[in-house]
């Protein structure tokens, strides 16, 4: 009798010490896409912070196309508030959709900033521009890089949340929808270095 209850105690124990563990799993992945997120977050602020020096240096050149110039900056300040947001939960379904929205607004106005700017060859020469415009480049391969360990993240985690048996306490726990993937409507160009010739 006394054998059968102390089976019975180690069996419950090691119930409990498992499910401890499935807890502890799904915070440390949890934790560790929010921490990707912000790797994400830092990159695109320093392109954001970019963006109106590259701005500022064309607005000499560019005195009639100040509709462009502007549209480059709204579609970055709106970027910027959706960052904003999705590092305030990241992973949220809604949060980086809103993101990846602005995120492709931004990439359009860039887009038709860079096809403004091929007609001033002026401006393409100038030392500050082609700095900027380096930069940039870096900086968007950094974007990348960051936005791909996010995702790998995201999915680690989400695999687990999924998983037997994790999946039958991941709701007890409070984790019960999956973190969304970070991707962008355009995602095989952002695969390569954006093309920005000065």
């Amino acid at each position: 009798m006394r054998t059968a209850t102390l089976v019975t105690l180690a069996i419950i124990a090691a119930v409990v010490l498992y499910v401890i563990a499935i807890y502890n799993r799904l915070v440390t992945l949890k934790n560790r896409y929010k921490n990707a997120f912000a790797q994400i977050e830092v990159q695109l602020k320093r392109r954001y912070d970019l963006i109106p020096n590259l701005v500022e240096t064309a607005k000499g050149y560019l005195k009639h196309e100040r509709e462009t110039l502007e549209a480059v900056i709204a579609a970055r300040n709106a970027a910027a508030n959706a960052l904003l947001k999705a590092a305030a939960e990241p992973g949220s379904p809604q949060a980086m959709s809103a993101l990846e929205g602005a995120e492709q607004q931004l990439a359009g106005a860039l887009g038709r900033f860079n096809m403004v700017m091929e007609a001033y060859p002026d401006l393409k020469a100038n030392q500050n521009m082609m700095q900027l415009s380096e930069e940039l480049i870096s900086t968007e391969n950094k974007v990348a890089f960051a936005r791909q360990a996010f995702n790998d993240a995201v999915m680690a985690y989400n695999t687990y949340r999924q998983s037997f048996p994790a999946v039958v306490f991941a709701g007890l726990f409070g984790h019960t929808q999956d973190a969304k993937l970070l991707e962008f409507a355009d995602s095989a160009q952002i695969q390569e270095a954006p093309k920005v010739s000065f």
